[in-house]
């Protein structure tokens, strides 16, 4: 029984060097481009979230309970992007 596992030992041990190159390129690989994706999907959600109007609306409260005195359910959100309410601040003292 020894013998038999320490000639499958000697006979794998020439192909033990290429695989665990192969797979820790692969691995390294995998996680390079796992945190590309995460930082390329943030960016584009950030994006998007700097097209709300929310902050330079003049209904905007910036409360935590009434966040918008005209629409309140979207403000803050993808959906205020467009918003048809939107109106620039004039005076930003009176705000």
């Amino acid at each position: 029984m020894l013998e038999v596992i320490f000639f499958l030992i000697h006979g794998i041990q020439p192909f033990l060097v290429p695989i665990c190159f192969i797979t820790a390129w692969t691995v390294t690989i995998l996680v390079v481009w796992s945190l590309w994706t995460a930082a390329r999907d943030s960016v584009t959600t950030a994006k998007l979230m700097h097209q709300i109007p929310c902050a330079g609306c003049q209904f905007f409260t910036d409360n935590y309970r009434l966040k918008c005195t005209v629409r309140p359910s979207i403000a803050n959100t993808e959906e205020a992007i467009n918003c048809l309410d939107y109106q620039p601040k004039t005076n930003p003292y009176l705000y």
